[in-house]
């Protein structure tokens, strides 16, 4: 398999960057100015091996806590996770 085109790597970066909630959301999480955020995702600047990697491990905590809140709220439904 081909390694992605930088164009879509910064499409799938600009798609992890919603994933968060968006540009701001983002910037608030990872301690980048929106501003550098918006120039990575248009193509102004270079998407870094590092910042990659870390949008990673952001979203796998960003996973982890998804999943801690879903069973908080289904203990407190009394479900569990196949109710519904």
């Amino acid at each position: 398999m081909a390694a992605p085109s930088i164009d879509e790597q910064r499409e799938h970066f600009a798609y992890c960057v919603q994933l968060f909630g968006g540009t701001t959301a983002f910037s608030r999480r990872m301690g980048i100015d929106e501003r550098a955020i918006r120039r990575f995702i248009n193509g102004e600047r270079p998407l870094g091996a590092g910042l990659l990697a870390d949008t990673a491990q952001a979203l796998r905590k960003l996973a982890g806590e998804a999943t801690a809140a879903a069973e908080e709220i289904e203990a407190a439904l009394g479900a569990g996770p196949d109710a519904g």
